[in-house]
């Protein structure tokens, strides 16, 4: 049974006029000040509901991890993609976070008639798609596809924090916290680091 907490499209008031697969769209990483910004899409089995789906900032990093592992086994497909610092730095972050969305949606296997992206924006596509505000709470595909992009992303840093421990990339993941500003006064910037981000240009 559906659960009650997840709307339906009608609910939504979106525009379904062609029925069909619906892929959820969501990113991760948009604020940090270093690594890529990564995106997923998920087409999800109706016929293999996956239990406590919800935005992955509301689970711990265990049930993430799940969750991850069983959207991997249970979906009709997904496809996890990202956008470099470099383009991030050339493009600016909302550009480079399209950039990363866009080639999600087009790396998924099957193709969808509909895409649904969290937030107020959407990815130039040539697939009929739809914004919605705080979508990861209200729409399963784009719940599954956010935590998609946030396990793929930490797992990410985790790789940063050996080839740079001293940032302490295991802990902040690249936010803008007291002790990543600490470690950039006093390591300088390494090469994943956003030079077009101003704490980090500042401290340049």
């Amino acid at each position: 049974m559906r659960s009650k907490k997840f709307l339906r499209a009608e609910q939504l008031g979106l525009i379904f006029d062609v029925p069909g697969l619906i892929a959820g769209v969501d990113e991760a990483g948009r604020g940090p000040l270093a690594g890529p910004v990564v995106a997923a899409a998920v087409i999800l089995d109706e016929l293999k509901p996956i239990k406590g789906l919800k935005d992955s900032k509301k689970l711990t990093p265990r049930a993430r991890e799940r969750l991850f592992d069983e959207i991997h086994a249970k979906a009709l497909c997904f496809c996890i993609a990202q956008a470099s610092v470099e383009e991030i730095d050339t493009l600016n972050i909302l550009q480079a976070t399209m950039l990363a969305m866009r080639r999600a949606v087009e790396g998924l296997r099957l193709r969808p008639h509909k895409v649904l992206v969290d937030g107020n924006r959407i990815p130039t596509l040539k697939i009929p798609a739809e914004a919605i505000v705080r979508g990861d709470a209200k729409v399963q595909a784009i719940s599954a596809a956010s935590i998609l992009a946030k396990v793929h992303r930490d797992r990410l840093c985790l790789l940063l924090h050996e080839q740079h421990p001293q940032y302490g990339f295991d802990g902040h993941k690249g936010y803008s916290t007291p002790v990543h500003l600490a470690a950039l006064r006093a390591h300088g910037a390494c090469p994943e680091h956003r030079r077009s981000f101003a704490p980090v240009r500042e401290l340049l």
